[in-house]
């Protein structure tokens, strides 16, 4: 069955980028709404749109959609993963600034409100997207597939010159809940030459040690580490299903990410509906129902080390 929250989440913080004050909060909502957004503060074009593929604009640091009118609102992954990963197919989010807060860097601030106001189902069958031929899109030296399988799996491979980093890979089954307890308190990451040049060009202005893991070369510049030896690989597939779940219905697939980024997966999903016969929309079985990332989750499988 579809599902929606049973009572409204509020989120408050800076944004990664802007470092300006924003608060969000995630409304419940009736059965087939899917998952929309709404800028408060916009007096004019600022009316509820879809958080869909086709409005992304592509941006090379997060996820930005943008509407007819031109209102955009930035780095919704975060927020998008913890809907999918909890299962929530109908939800209002609403927004009073252009970019999401950020908080810790990862998506489990929003899966702890999401799982402790309950996901409440709704007595409609869930429709999914199930890949029926692989596709691919390739940029650069990076590049994505999806293929068809019988639940969502994700692999992603990543190299970085910095030695905290180095060649990751991690190969995981989205179903039941594993999102939650594999991905979700993965920080997003970068390089401490990367911020350097970013705030020289007015760029991740909200970013410190307390919302993303920067490491320089062989050191790791957060006290404490990182969460996982492997955090930067898994935050890149945190960031993998937050663009999926653009799709605008669960996928029934199995992605592979070769240095995928926001970009190279949005591509993906317009290759993926652009190919005749790559992909169909579905009612699910009970089986494929029994699979999908959320199904069953509770707040006690959230991990503890955030």
């Amino acid at each position: 069955m579809q599902s929606t929250l049973e009572r409204s989440v509020k989120f408050t913080g800076i944004g990664l980028h802007s470092a300006s004050p924003v608060t969000l909060v995630i409304h419940p909502a009736d059965v087939g709404f899917g998952l929309q957004i709404r800028r408060t503060d916009v007096k004019e074009g600022g009316a509820g749109f879809a958080a869909h593929w086709t409005c992304v604009s592509h941006s090379p640091l997060c996820t930005r959609l943008v509407n007819d009118e031109g209102v955009s609102i930035s780095t919704v992954e975060h927020v998008m993963a913890a809907l999918a990963g909890c299962g929530v197919h109908n939800a209002l989010i609403e927004l009073n600034g252009p970019e999401a807060p950020i908080l810790d860097g990862s998506a489990v601030p929003f899966v702890q409100e999401i799982l402790a106001a309950g996901v409440k189902p709704q007595n409609v069958p869930v429709t999914v997207f199930k890949v029926l031929k692989s596709v691919e899109f390739h940029c650069d030296d990076g590049w994505a597939r999806l293929a068809p399988a019988d639940t969502l799996q994700m692999d992603f491979h990543i190299e970085f010159e910095d030695a905290a980093i180095g060649i990751q890979s991690k190969k995981l089954n989205l179903a039941n809940g594993a999102f939650v307890r594999e991905l979700c308190d993965s920080r997003t990451f970068c390089r401490q030459s990367d911020v350097d040049t970013m705030r020289a060009n007015g760029l991740a202005l909200g970013g410190t040690l307390h919302n993303a893991v920067v490491v320089d070369g062989e050191s790791v510049l957060n006290p404490g580490g990182m969460r996982y030896s492997d955090e930067p690989v898994r935050h890149k597939m945190l960031d993998a299903l937050g663009d999926l779940a653009l799709a605008g219905a669960p996928i029934i697939g199995h992605y592979t990410g070769f240095r995928a980024g926001h970009e190279i997966t949005n591509n993906l999903l317009r290759e993926l509906f652009s190919v005749p016969g790559a992909v169909e929309q579905v009612q699910c079985t009970p089986d494929m129902l029994a699979c999908l990332p959320g199904v069953g989750v509770t707040e006690q499988e959230i991990p503890k080390s955030a």
